[in-house]
């Protein structure tokens, strides 16, 4: 996980832990597009604490296969607040925030547990590993390298990390061995 001030995505702000205090929970803000990093760097030099979850995906542009960072929930991030405490409309006002999630007329929060299983999927590098859940016969989709989106049915988990998937393309099955990490249930 990123733990500093001025980190673009991931787990920002001033604090070590995200345990929340008493009276705090967290929200969801939703970004202008493409604008997560920048939003979230505003609202950590005001002081809260920002979490936007990141993938590893590929992306494909001119013929060529890139593998990025890219934010799990595009558009949106989270944020902890304490409406009894915190200036929580400042967060509406802030660079790049399009608006807060809203119930009424305060800030709906995020229901419990949730952004703590997030965290609980986040590894050493800052990213979520939504993989770790994956049994034989399930369906998966592959989310990285040159099957990028394509859909198949998980035949074989190996200790190494690597998985065979059979992979429906152009109506057959074709076996694929590949790292478990670029792979989510379908």
């Amino acid at each position: 996980m990123v733990l500093s001030s001025g980190s673009a995505f991931g787990v920002t702000g001033a604090r070590s832990s995200f345990e929340l205090a008493p009276g705090e929970r967290w929200y969801v803000a939703q970004t202008i597009a493409r604008r997560e990093a920048g939003a979230g760097a505003q609202l950590v030099a005001q002081g809260f604490a920002v979490f936007t979850p990141q993938v590893i995906k590929t992306v494909r542009h001119a013929r060529k296969l890139r593998t990025v960072r890219a934010p799990a929930f595009p558009g949106y991030l989270f944020v902890i607040l304490d409406l009894n405490r915190d200036r929580w409309r400042s967060v509406n006002g802030t660079f790049g925030v399009a608006r807060m999630i809203m119930g009424e007329d305060v800030p709906m929060p995020v229901p419990a547990g949730v952004v703590e299983t997030l965290l609980g999927y986040v590894d050493e590098a800052g990213v979520c590993r939504f993989d770790r859940d994956l049994v034989e016969g399930q369906a998966v989709r592959v989310t990285v390298g040159p099957f990028a989106q394509a859909i198949g049915e998980l035949v074989r988990l190996d200790a190494n990390g690597r998985v065979r998937v059979l992979l429906e393309i152009m109506g057959g099955k074709i076996p694929a061995t590949l790292e478990r990490s670029s792979l989510v249930a379908a």
